[in-house]
């Protein structure tokens, strides 16, 4: 084990010049991406370098690469990083109990619940933040949000979550497609029907329910990152998809019409926390949550 007592006091500015260059590869770009001069950031990384008394970083003629002592250094100063990042956030969490950032996904309405927590808490400086359809988990343990309404699944460790009430799943389809006007369809129906696919594998695997019951893979579409390009490439007739009801993309576009899926288990939307914040507004919104987006009370 290291000595503590005679560890070097790392300057973390200087740690995160470092990570920057590392990640860069190359002082020119990483000195405009932190918005200082590439002497400034040379002299700096150089100042690092004599605290750790090792050199991390090797000039050469295509870039910069990180020497033996730089490989080794980069996972742990991104870890410090990080660190100092929740230390901070947890303690103005503490000091600041009177904030609180909800973030919501696509389609789904947390405005009864925050309107509520307003009303019980009119001290509170409570803000909502739209959150991507792949980062709930991340936007929680980064603190951009403290809690989260959005669609299972994403990856649940070190959160806490509720369930609040389930979507059934429909198939998203143009206007003109030959199941739009359908009463329900069953996955038979979409046997053959390519589905998007997307960058995630277990919601890939949810929402195009691949692989199907009967063992057999789901029809492969485009891939898509973004929902306004999966809209456009099903109002283009290249594919369907299979959604939450609540999405209700036939409305956000003319174009677009939605068919009930029978069979199919359908969508949860959740509640998520951080397991470890003691924050009283989480714990309030909490409450106003399930007595505002479930119809029903704890």
């Amino acid at each position: 084990m290291p000595d503590l007592g005679s560890a070097p006091d790392l300057d973390l500015r200087l740690v995160r010049y470092f990570t920057a260059v590392a990640e860069h590869r190359h002082f020119g770009r990483a000195a405009a991406a932190l918005h200082i001069t590439q002497p400034s950031l040379s002299r700096q990384v150089r100042r690092l370098e004599q605290q750790l008394g090792a050199s991390l970083l090797e000039r050469t003629p295509r870039g910069t690469r990180l020497t033996e002592a730089g490989e080794v250094f980069l996972p742990r100063a991104k870890a410090l990083l990080r660190s100092a990042a929740q230390a901070a956030a947890y303690t103005r969490a503490a000091a600041e109990p009177h904030r609180i950032t909800i973030g919501y996904t696509t389609g789904l309405t947390v405005t009864p619940a925050v309107r509520e927590l307003r009303n019980q808490h009119p001290d509170a400086d409570a803000h909502t933040l739209h959150v991507a359809w792949n980062e709930p988990r991340a936007a929680l343990l980064e603190h951009r949000v403290d809690a989260v309404v959005a669609r299972l699944p994403f990856p649940t460790g070190q959160l806490h979550v509720t369930d609040l009430y389930d979507e059934p799943r429909v198939l998203l389809v143009p206007r003109d497609h030959r199941l739009a006007g359908k009463e329900s369809i069953t996955l038979d129906d979409i046997a053959d029907e390519p589905l998007p696919r997307l960058p995630d594998p277990v919601w890939n695997a949810f929402w195009r329910i691949d692989p199907r019951p009967d063992g057999s893979p789901a029809p492969d579409g485009p891939l898509v990152e973004a929902v306004e390009d999966k809209f456009e490439l099903i109002a283009a007739g290249q594919a369907a998809a299979i959604v939450s009801s609540g999405l209700r993309a036939d409305l956000i576009r003319p174009d677009l019409t939605t068919v009930p899926l029978h069979g199919v288990e359908p969508s949860h939307v959740v509640l998520a926390t951080r397991t470890d914040d003691h924050n009283r507004l989480v714990a309030a919104f909490r409450e106003s949550a399930h007595a505002h987006l479930t119809g029903r009370g704890l």
